[in-house]
This record gives C-alpha cells, sequence and structure tokens, in this order.
C-alpha cells in the first residue's frame, strides 16, 4: 500500500493530520472551510476587486460582483423553498450562469445536480428521472426538453445570455452576504457517470471530500492569484467543476468560460490573454496539437495537466516539444475521487517514468490487489484499489460491490505500482483483452500504434472470437497527408510486440470516436466491427 501522506514533501503535506470526518479517519487539512461558499468568501475578502471570470462574449466579473450574484440567488432558491440537502438541478453550459447557481446552493446546503448540456434529450430524462429534483436551472435552449417536468418541481430559465445575465428577467431578492449551513459531512454534489444512462451511476461528493481535493490542487500545483486558466472542458464534469473552476475560486485565480470547446479560440486566448494554466484530457490536447504550427509561442503557460483518460507517450513528447518551457504533467482521477486520485509530481515528459500516471496525492491511499482481494507486490499488475478523504462514501440509491470494507473503492482499473511508489495504469479491467489466456492491455498497443510516424490518433478494443475468445482490432486515424495500408501498420508492429498483441483488424477513421465528456468511446468503436 502506498500512502499519499508519505508520497510527497512533507512541505506539502503541511497543516494537514488525521481527523474524523463523516464518521471515517482521513488524512486531511486542519484549516479546511465547511464548504465552497466560505471558501468564496475568504476570497472575496482577500481579492475583493479581482476579476474572477471573463464569460463567453467577453464580459468581466470581480469577486465582489459575483457573490453578490451569489447571495441574491440563494436567496432567490430560498423563496422558493429550496432547502438544506434539496437536489438543484443544473442544465446550462459553460457560464457565470452555471458558476452563480452551483455557488448558490452551496450556501443554502442544497445538492447541485449538474447534467451533461452534451446529451440528448432522452438522456437527459433518464438522469432526471433518477435525481429527485427539487428544482432544476435550464438553459433556454433545453425548454421544449424539461418543461413538462414543472408538474413535478419549478424550473427557471436562463435566457439570452449572448446580451446579457441570463437571469436579468428573474425577480431576484437582495441576498444578505454569509449565513452559509453546509457542513463537511453534509452531501454537496450528485454527479452521474459517463456512459449509458441505464448503467451511469450517481457519485454523491460530500463537502468534505470536494474541499479536499481541491485544496490538494492548489497546494501540489502551486496555483495563486496571479493564475489564470480557460476551462476547456465541460463544466459539468469534475475536472471543469472541481480541478478547474473551484480550484480558482479558492486561490483567487481568473477563470475564462467558454461556453464550447474550439481549439483555435482557445489557442488564441492563451496568446492573448496570457493563460498560465490548463487542465484537461487527452483528447482536448490532441486537437489543439494540430495547430501548434500557427501557435509556436505559447510561453505564458506554466504547466498543463492531462487526465480521465490515458495520453499516449508520444504524444505527451509531441505536446513538449511544442511547449518546451511548459511543466506537463499527468494525472488520475474519477468522478468518485472528485478529481484527482495520482499525480505526476514533475514534468512528466521528462521523466523516467512517463507512461506513469504519478503518485497518490496526499489523503489518499493506493494498493493493487489480486482476484481474491490480497495485496500484490511491486511489478506485479492487478485491481487498482483507492480510499482518502476525496474518495466518496456511496453511490446515489445503489449498492455496488465496488465498495470494500474499510473505506477502499476498486477503481476499476487495472495497474501496478513501481519500486519507487509511481503508479501505472495499464488498462480499463473491462477493457483488457484476454486472447486465448494472453493478457492484451490496450495502452500498450495504443502506445506502439501512435507512436509510428504515419498515425495521429489509435484506439484499441477486443472484439468476440469463436478460436481465441477474444482478440484485438484498431481503429486508427492517419496523420494529415498520409496513406499507408492495413498490412502495413501490422508488418511495423511485428518489430515492437509479440504477435498476438497485433490487432486483427484494423479500420481507418477520419477520427476517433468520442463520448461527450470526450473519451475514447470503446463501445461504439466496438459496434464497427459487428
Amino acid at each position: 500500500m502506498i500512502q499519499g501522506k508519505n508520497a510527497w514533501n512533507k512541505s506539502l503535506t503541511k497543516n494537514m493530520e488525521v481527523r474524523k470526518i463523516s464518521g471515517r479517519d482521513v488524512f486531511t487539512f486542519m484549516d479546511m472551510k465547511n464548504n465552497y461558499y466560505e471558501i468564496l468568501e475568504n476570497t472575496v475578502l482577500n481579492y475583493p476587486e479581482e476579476i474572477a471570470f471573463y464569460d463567453n462574449w467577453n464580459r468581466e466579473y470581480t469577486y465582489t460582483s459575483f457573490i453578490e450574484m451569489v447571495d441574491d440567488f440563494a436567496e432567490f432558491l430560498k423563496e422558493k423553498g429550496i432547502k438544506k440537502a434539496d437536489h438543484v438541478g443544473i442544465l446550462l453550459h459553460n457560464s457565470v450562469e452555471f458558476c452563480v447557481i452551483f455557488y448558490a446552493t452551496c450556501k443554502i446546503g442544497a445538492v447541485a445536480v449538474p447534467f451533461p448540456s452534451k446529451y440528448r434529450e432522452n438522456e437527459i430524462h433518464s438522469l432526471i428521472e433518477k435525481a429527485d429534483l427539487n428544482y432544476l436551472v435550464a438553459d433556454e435552449e433545453f425548454q421544449s426538453w424539461v418543461d413538462s417536468y414543472q408538474v413535478k418541481f419549478p424550473i427557471t430559465y436562463s435566457i439570452d445570455e449572448e446580451n446579457g445575465y441570463g437571469f436579468r428577467h428573474v425577480q431576484m431578492p437582495k441576498g444578505d452576504r454569509g449565513g452559509s449551513v453546509g457542513r463537511l459531512d453534509d452531501e454537496m454534489i450528485l454527479m452521474f457517470t459517463s456512459g449509458t444512462t441505464s448503467t451511469s451511476k450517481g457519485v454523491v461528493m460530500k463537502n468534505y471530500n470536494v474541499v479536499h481535493a481541491t485544496m490538494v490542487y492548489q497546494r501540489l500545483c502551486n496555483i495563486s492569484s496571479l493564475d489564470t486558466t480557460i476551462i476547456p472542458v465541460p463544466i459539468y464534469h469534475v475536472t471543469g467543476l472541481i480541478a478547474l473552476l473551484g480550484v480558482f475560486v479558492y486561490a483567487g485565480g481568473l477563470v475564462y468560460l467558454h461556453k464550447r470547446y474550439d481549439a483555435k479560440r482557445i489557442l488564441e486566448c492563451i496568446q492573448k490573454n496570457h493563460i498560465t494554466f490548463m487542465h484537461g484530457s487527452p483528447t482536448v490536447f490532441n486537437i489543439l496539437l494540430e495547430y501548434q504550427s500557427e501557435y509556436v509561442n505559447l510561453s505564458s503557460l506554466r504547466m498543463i495537466l492531462c487526465g480521465s483518460s490515458y495520453m499516449p507517450i508520444e504524444k505527451i513528447k509531441c505536446l513538449h516539444r511544442w511547449l518546451p518551457s511548459t511543466e506537463i504533467r499527468t494525472v488520475f482521477g474519477m468522478t468518485e475521487t472528485a478529481s484527482p486520485g495520482t499525480l505526476f509530481p514533475t514534468d512528466t515528459s521528462m521523466s523516467s517514468y512517463p507512461s506513469s500516471a504519478g503518485k497518490p496525492i496526499p489523503g489518499l491511499d493506493l494498493k493493487v490487489v489480486d482476484e481474491n482481494g490480497n495485496e500484490l507486490k511491486k511489478g506485479e499488475v492487478g485491481s487498482v484499489y483507492i480510499r482518502g478523504a476525496n474518495v466518496v462514501e456511496y453511490y446515489y440509491k445503489m449498492n455496488s460491490s465496488l465498495f470494500k470494507e474499510d473505506g477502499w473503492l476498486d477503481t476499476g482499473d487495472m495497474g501496478y505500482v513501481n519500486e519507487e511508489d509511481y503508479v501505472f495504469f495499464v488498462d480499463r479491467k473491462k477493457d483488457m483483452i484476454n486472447r486465448g489466456g494472453e493478457k492484451i492491455w490496450c495502452t500498450d498497443v495504443e502506445d506502439e500504434l501512435v507512436s509510428l510516424p504515419e498515425v495521429d490518433d489509435a484506439a484499441v478494443v477486443g472484439i468476440p472470437s469463436e478460436k481465441y475468445g477474444e482478440v484485438a482490432v484498431a481503429v486508427i486515424k492517419l496523420k494529415k497527408g498520409t496513406s499507408v495500408t492495413e498490412k502495413y501498420i501490422k508488418d511495423a508492429l511485428q518489430k515492437k510486440m509479440a504477435r498476438f498483441k497485433i490487432p486483427e483488424k484494423i479500420l481507418f477513421l477520419d477520427t476517433i470516436p468520442k463520448t461527450p465528456g470526450m473519451k475514447t468511446d470503446k463501445r461504439y468503436i466496438k459496434s464497427l466491427f459487428k
């Protein structure tokens, strides 16, 4: 077992001790605020006139004006009968309106339920049915989808955001400063995991899970009021909501809110506004890499975090060649960890272990076990279990075998730990391919595919085989101006890996299919080979 509190320099665990919260003994901060609203209050005291946000139309909001908007909307919710522990749904794009609603729910101790604005109507309906909402705030573009729910709970729409604050049409009361009611062990966020709506799980994050995650990120990445960022991912995911919005409000930094992902607009914003920090998925950075020849000077970027799925080593090196002065660090996290799980302590691209996801963050323990739950030796591949201050306690209205004794959570990932306590994730357990008894880790094959000079991106999945039970297949996106055959790819791989690992079929696509959360859509890719 690796304990995150021992994996980092002691200066990074200052003022952290074991304390009991929600019936658990957790290693965490002794000076934690009770909730995000208290954090916002503290930031307003320290940076009252600093700009907190530029919205999609480049309108600015100071921390003082932002908390006033939050106070007013919190009072509005209370007048509508919303109280502590009630569920408030949020169906909005990346916007200051989203941020206002989120922090208002934190103030009154309600539970924020962010819905994916990229989903289709039937998917949103499925999640609403699971969420037990007491209130919903939605963008006007979704009105035809959700208006029928007015018989079950009130709905307020954000309108015409392009021309002003989306709630200017609402008779908004004047809210008082302060008076938040959420405690550390109170539920704060109900967030549904990605995947099909029938199998998505409602992850219940408590205040202490989220506040711990926020403070750890800020400390390990040294984020300050001088930092600026863009939220290039959906704000309704843990990366956008906690690792960017929450962390930057905690630090008093500046956030650019882009309504939708637009690679060229992001790069122009970095260049023009001297963005210092970014956190996104491999997909986000792969698309940005396509424009590297147009944006050769992005020297303001001091740090990039890359997570949510595996980033091939060659892509990490490409990022480093493009951004040689930027520290590039890989991170592993889950909705169930309120974002951070492991983080690379230095520049991944310059490390001896570029395929590692780093070390467990302070406050998180990690172990690798066999099929019977017995801990394995270092270097042996098994199931990765975690527990800690930022690991949630349960799913919403759902018993799960993933939660084990003594607070351990089965991440669903396969991995191992080396002698220096670096963690390596080799594959999702469900994605591992068993070819006649031989195990194939998709990430290994994807690494070799992307290392070929003609290949821009690739994904490997397993499909049924009468002879072997399962075999590997791949989809490949080629670099512009290149053209190769399936035989060429297979011949090139034979020089790099065992024959049984080589994909039996290869499809060439214009783009690698992604989920609404911008992760590789392996379920859909498998369907392409039926």
